[in-house]
């Protein structure tokens, strides 16, 4: 951590905090496929074949990189499983929905449902 108190990462300098039962709820009634609790937020979608969910991944990690912020990610065949929550926090925090959004968004696009 720097001397100032603030965290490095994607997270402009500061740790976002744990969102409340009623701000997740409210957030993922926003996010399509998503769900989950105060501790992690999944979504699991289906890509065209396998080669296409790996280009999928591949778009998430570019993302995610940029974020410094990384969801875990399960691949079983055309089947890709996202797992957002913000490990240091212990639970699902503003960077979490954000992440997932943007997930959501790289879906869409590359034709996943």
């Amino acid at each position: 951590m720097p001397l100032d108190g603030t965290t490095a990462g994607g997270d402009g300098g500061r740790m976002a905090d744990v969102l409340d039962d009623a701000q997740l709820a409210a957030a993922l009634a926003d996010l399509d496929g998503w769900h989950g609790d105060t501790k992690a937020i999944t979504r699991t979608v289906k890509a065209e074949n396998f080669a296409a969910g790996i280009r999928l991944v591949d778009a998430v990690a570019e993302v995610a990189e940029s974020l410094d912020h990384h969801p875990d990610i399960d691949i079983r065949w055309t089947s890709i499983t996202f797992t957002c929550a913000t490990h240091s926090k212990g639970g699902v925090t503003e960077l979490d929905i954000d992440l997932a959004k943007r997930i959501n968004d790289l879906a869409q696009a590359m034709g996943a449902r």
